[in-house]
């Protein structure tokens, strides 16, 4: 098979990483990629979102199947336009990413298909908005209803926070069009997990858990992020509450998709709160998180491809993923300043050495090559991922391989895992 791969990311490092190692691949295509990507298939010079070069792409290539990473493309209709010309795709229609890429339909949805979650509301008008945050009071969450890169959502401590969240969505028109519309929830306390399954519109397959950290700071503080780590299974996920996610969010909204006439092919992922009333959901996302994703890959060992043409074809029901039954652990690498300041190009070394262990894997998602120096560029730049059958071990690892790294104008998190290492 002829493989595309869209997105430039970790995640899409990730999956070209474990499609690669397929052997129904025969040419394997990354569009953009990056630098780590270039190692194990065929860049192509095009925008994830410019689906119309894409669509071209793949009629000139002879493509057999394209791998959808990112949330834009899914949510612009890239599936559809795949589609229409007789190309198969992995991922959602665009109809069916707005589960991602309105959180003010998704909110509305989980009412109709009982759902649990946050009580919420929507708002246009920020002086409603600020009324009933005062009315409501603290702890409370504002989300801007689009796709505003990680940096939409806040949860407010007190009103002067709140309601500085709702001017900078509703009046300064930070986020753009994503941020026209707000909405408005309830703080949910717990902790914080993520479900992923594969879903070919009518079954849905779990993966193994895993879990996120959005913090840029250790011990959870600063600003929220793309995420700062993962590790994968989620020791906070037990079987029982897996059962519980599967029966009460994951089956009622494949069926109500279905029933609602926007099917849902690919992977649903359920941000999900586990509270002491049961696990409920914070967002749908329409994709592989990052850097879950990293983590997942490290842990499976099933051709990933087939399962990936299984979820097109709706046969999901013949699939039986395998997993390792050690931890994997992401340590993500970012610029200084991630995420409020945007910092300019800088060298990194020493990834040789850092990727020494074979135990361990360096997935690449902001670099670049500038002749033979390997250049950061971006946020989120290397997700250092390691593979332990404990998870002390798996993070002394990683965090073994970021010391080998010469990076001077980076930085991580030092305690990814620690906190699941003390439960």
């Amino acid at each position: 098979m002829r493989v595309l791969v869209v997105g430039s990311g970790g995640r899409e490092h990730a999956l070209v990483w474990a499609i690669s190692a397929s052997p129904l691949v025969d040419r394997l295509f990354c569009a953009p990629g990056n630098a780590g990507i270039a190692e194990e298939a065929e860049c192509v010079a095009i925008a994830a979102d410019n689906i119309r070069a894409l669509v071209e792409f793949c009629g000139r290539e002879q493509i057999d199947f394209v791998v959808v990473g990112p949330e834009i493309p899914l949510v612009a209709g890239l599936v559809d336009a795949l589609e229409a010309e007789g190309i198969a795709a992995f991922g959602p229609t665009a109809a069916a990413a707005a589960l991602e890429g309105s959180k003010a339909f998704t909110k509305d949805f989980c009412v109709r298909a009982q759902i649990p979650s946050a009580p919420y509301r929507r708002f246009r008008d920020p002086a409603a908005a600020k009324a009933y945050i005062a009315t409501h009071g603290p702890p409370i969450v504002v989300k801007a209803d689009g796709l505003a890169a990680g940096k939409g959502v806040t949860v407010a401590t007190d009103l002067r926070a709140a309601c500085r969240a709702v001017d900078e969505a509703l009046v300064e028109a930070r986020f753009g069009a994503a941020g026209q519309e707000i909405v408005v929830e309830d703080f949910l306390g717990g902790e914080e997990a993520s479900f992923f399954a594969l879903v070919d519109g009518e079954t849905a397959l779990p993966l193994a858990t895993a879990q996120d950290y959005k913090r840029a700071g250790d011990a959870d503080t600063g600003p929220n992020t793309g995420g700062m780590g993962a590790l994968s299974p989620s020791p906070r996920l037990t079987p029982a509450i897996e059962g519980r996610v599967m029966e009460r969010i994951i089956l009622p909204a494949v069926t109500a998709m279905r029933d609602e006439g926007r099917r849902f092919r690919g992977v649903l992922y359920a941000g999900l709160m586990l509270t002491e009333t049961g696990p409920k959901l914070l967002e749908f996302n329409a994709r592989f998180g990052d850097p879950e994703c990293q983590v997942l890959m490290m842990r499976l060992t099933s051709d990933l491809l087939p399962a990936l043409i299984a979820a097109h074809d709706g046969v999901l029901k013949t699939v039986d993923l395998r997993w390792h039954p050690e931890t994997a652990l992401c340590v993500v690498m970012a610029a200084r300043g991630y995420p409020s300041e945007r910092r300019a190009a800088s060298e990194i070394r020493g990834l040789e050495a850092a990727a020494d262990d074979p135990q361990v894997k360096i997935f690449h998602a902001g670099t670049r090559r500038d002749g033979v120096k390997l250049v950061a560029e971006g946020g989120r730049v290397l997700g250092v991922t390691a593979l332990d059958g404990d998870l002390a071990r798996a993070s002394a690892r990683a965090y073994a391989a970021v010391d080998r790294i010469d990076w001077p104008e980076g930085f991580c998190r030092r305690d990814i895992g620690r906190l699941a290492v003390k439960d």
